[in-house]
């Protein structure tokens, strides 16, 4: 019962993404050739609400679902790993037309295909788990 509230929110926002065409291949086909806006802008805007609603938080000390303190900690400084993952993290992306989020809507609109993405993004998941202690962090 207590994960309600979160599936209704999570077929809102699924609800949100379609209609907004943020999990339409044509779109993101569309961004990753800089030939529209309409993704940078959908994405610009999460950023900036993300940005004043974490402001918001801190300025009033909310606290999380577990009653700590809301907070963003701090990461490791270094940008040679933040290139590699991001441009890892966009390949994948491109080559899908998906990012892990709206994957999960495609399938709820019925394009099953995405389950084999799903499929091999949760093998690199647990491959990288195998793995990240040999990986320079």
């Amino acid at each position: 019962m207590k994960f309600l509230k979160f599936l209704f929110v999570g077929i809102i926002f699924g609800i949100v993404l379609v209609k907004s065409e943020a999990v339409s291949w044509y779109r993101i086909y569309e961004m990753f050739k800089f030939e529209s806006f309409h993704m940078y802008g959908i994405i610009g805007t999460a950023i900036g609400t993300g940005v004043i609603l974490l402001l918001i938080a801190k300025q009033l000390k909310l606290n999380n679902l577990e009653g700590n303190q809301m907070k963003v900690p701090l990461k490791d400084k270094g940008v040679f790993r933040y290139i590699i993952g991001g441009t890892l993290f966009g390949l994948g992306w491109a080559l899908a037309g998906a990012c892990p989020g709206p994957m999960y809507i495609l399938v709820g609109t019925g394009a099953f295909s995405v389950l084999i993405v799903i499929a091999a993004a949760l093998v690199g998941t647990y491959v990288y788990g195998i793995i990240k202690d040999k990986l320079p962090h």
